[in-house]
């Protein structure tokens, strides 16, 4: 952020031509802070438009050599379904090495997410640990999942089905053949047994619907 000029220090002196004093820079951080986007849930700042349709894949992205379990699970699964679908010479080399990458962060993470999970671009996992997830489950584009999450069948019958920018919270229940609509979210520890519409929250054991979201279809801010 540029420095203002014009600005005046404690004794009311011009600062247009000299160096501000500690004061006024402080004061200028906390007005460039204050101009920032805030958390989740701040309704009064601008916030990041997270699409139902296009998958953001910069959210699966990480650096060279950084340490980040989820997306190295993540980016695993990504690679084995990559080349079984290329239909090089050395594909089936390429999946075995996909297959013990696999193993190996499924270990660290502790979590069951099958190398043909269909899964939707822009995967978010937060704190990975005990994610247990059906390779017939569908997870649609950019969802956040958090830690100790199931996603599976009830009695055997039928597999959940996730839209886009879905927020599934920790310790959550996703059983049976129920449908999560774009950009809801599911509560902690909510065991989710019956459809949630687009853009509602669903809390609670057995979950209900605690809230809706008028205009949900579409994009939606966070």
């Amino acid at each position: 952020m540029a420095m203002r000029t014009g600005l005046a220090d404690d004794d009311g002196a011009d600062m247009s031509a000299g160096t501000p004093s500690p004061a006024q820079v402080a004061a200028l951080v906390f007005e460039e802070a204050a101009e920032r986007p805030t958390g989740i849930g701040d309704e009064s700042t601008p916030r990041v438009r997270v699409s139902a349709h296009v998958p953001d894949w910069s959210r699966e992205q990480k650096r060279l050599l950084q340490w980040s379990p989820s997306r190295s699970l993540l980016a695993s699964i990504r690679a084995y379904q990559r080349h079984e679908a290329s239909g090089t010479p050395w594909a089936g080399l390429m999946r075995r090495l996909c297959v013990l990458r696999h193993r190996f962060w499924s270990v660290v993470t502790a979590s069951d997410i099958p190398l043909n999970s269909r899964i939707g671009g822009g995967l978010l996992m937060i704190h990975t640990n005990g994610i247990v997830l059906h390779p017939r489950a569908s997870i649609g584009p950019n969802c956040l999942i958090f830690q100790q999450v199931t996603i599976g069948t009830a009695d055997g019958e039928g597999v959940p089905t996730l839209g886009a920018h879905v927020e599934v919270g920790a310790g959550a229940r996703i059983l049976g053949p129920v449908a999560i609509g774009d950009h809801a979210r599911i509560g902690a520890n909510a065991v989710v047994l019956c459809d949630v519409p687009a853009g509602a929250t669903a809390v609670g054991v057995p979950a209900r619907i605690t809230s809706r979201s008028v205009g949900a279809v579409g994009d939606r801010v966070r």
